[in-house]
């Protein structure tokens, strides 16, 4: 005798949750109040107000986070829910057009935080101004008159004042801290495009870009392995190659502006062994050449200039790389600059 299944529950509906590159990870057919959200919430999901819709943070121009993706979708159907995945890694836009939305999004950032800034001034302009408002009312010196008619106003009028001070203060303080914010977001685009910070970020980008070559074919790099005979895995990586080669050309265009206004790019070609280099605000003996950086005195040395004589760690060593040297002078360049005034004219530094 063969037993009935059991009747399947009806679906509650039907949620699609979808990911691009271009859009991030979106999770549509939810309606407030139907647990939706309570169910993907640990799972990364979150509500963007903006778009007046559930995702997953930090989604966009990235891979999907499947393992977050999948959860989700594991846990819904468990409620009831009938869930539809569909990802897209091919649909993305270019990084000099997700770079320009950064930037739009810092100027509109600083512009909000600036608006702010100046309500809560003008709050805490408005309270103060009641304060004294009240306070010139009251007779210089002139103490609550206990038991006569006049005091339950005076003790009115100072809790007015004492409330009004405390909100002066506490609007005057969050609007520095509203300021502060809305320099930091109006610097963003400076200190994102900054040529330092640019080398930087592409010595990442190009040992990102080796990696990539060696996982490619099939070796190990950074003590990992990819699995190459997996499609979806070698997809992955080449998506990965095209996206990293986009992401050097436009920060190498970046040095490329800033070298041609000015901005030198250090390297072995420029130093000789007994050179001073200026890196991170001091001055250090260059004691070997190397090809991407300088060796120089180790240890936590804190005098401006620090050379084989005066560092008191003695046989300590470290190697910086060229993207964190600022400026160069030679040894009899430092020489000069380190004789007593007026002995010798002081040559100025290289860069």
């Amino acid at each position: 005798m063969t037993t009935p299944a059991a009747p399947q529950a009806p679906s509650k509906g039907t949620i699609t949750i979808t990911h691009t590159r271009t859009t991030g990870t979106l999770l549509s057919g939810s309606r407030k109040g139907d647990g939706v959200f309570e169910i993907v919430r640990p799972h990364g999901f979150r509500w963007f107000r903006s778009l007046g819709q559930i995702g997953i943070q930090q989604s966009r121009d990235q891979a999907a986070k499947r393992w977050y993706i999948d959860g989700a979708a594991q846990a819904l159907r468990a409620a009831g829910w009938t869930v539809v995945v569909e990802i897209n890694e091919d649909d993305r836009r270019s990084f000099a057009e997700a770079e320009q939305e950064r930037y739009e999004r810092a100027d509109a950032r600083a512009e909000g935080l600036t608006e702010a800034a100046g309500r809560a001034a003008a709050a805490s302009d408005a309270a103060y101004a009641g304060v004294r408002r009240i306070a010139d009312g009251i007779p210089f010196g002139q103490p609550i008159l206990v038991g006569h008619h006049s005091e339950g106003r005076a003790r009115r009028d100072v809790k007015r004042m004492n409330d009004g001070m405390r909100k002066s203060v506490k609007q005057g303080d969050r609007a520095k801290e509203l300021g502060r914010r809305a320099v930091s977001a109006e610097h963003y685009t400076a200190h994102r495009r900054n040529p330092a910070v640019t080398l930087r970020r592409i010595k990442e980008l190009e040992a990102d870009q080796r990696r990539n070559e060696r996982w490619r074919a099939g070796e190990s790099a950074g003590g990992f392995t990819r699995d190459i005979t997996n499609p979806d895995v070698m997809a992955e990586l080449e998506r990965s190659r095209d996206e990293i080669a986009e992401k050097l050309q436009y920060w190498r265009d970046v040095i490329a502006k800033a070298e041609a206004d000015g901005f030198k790019v250090w390297g072995p070609n420029d130093f000789t062994k007994g050179d001073f280099a200026r890196i991170r605000g001091r001055w250090y003996e260059v004691l070997r050449v190397n090809k991407v950086s300088v060796t120089v005195p180790g240890g936590p040395d804190i005098q401006p200039v620090i050379s084989l004589e005066t560092h008191a760690y003695k046989g300590m060593r470290r190697t910086a790389p060229y993207n964190e040297v600022t400026a160069r002078r030679s040894a009899e360049e430092m020489r000069a600059k380190l004789a007593p005034a007026g002995a010798t004219e002081e040559p100025p530094a290289s860069g």
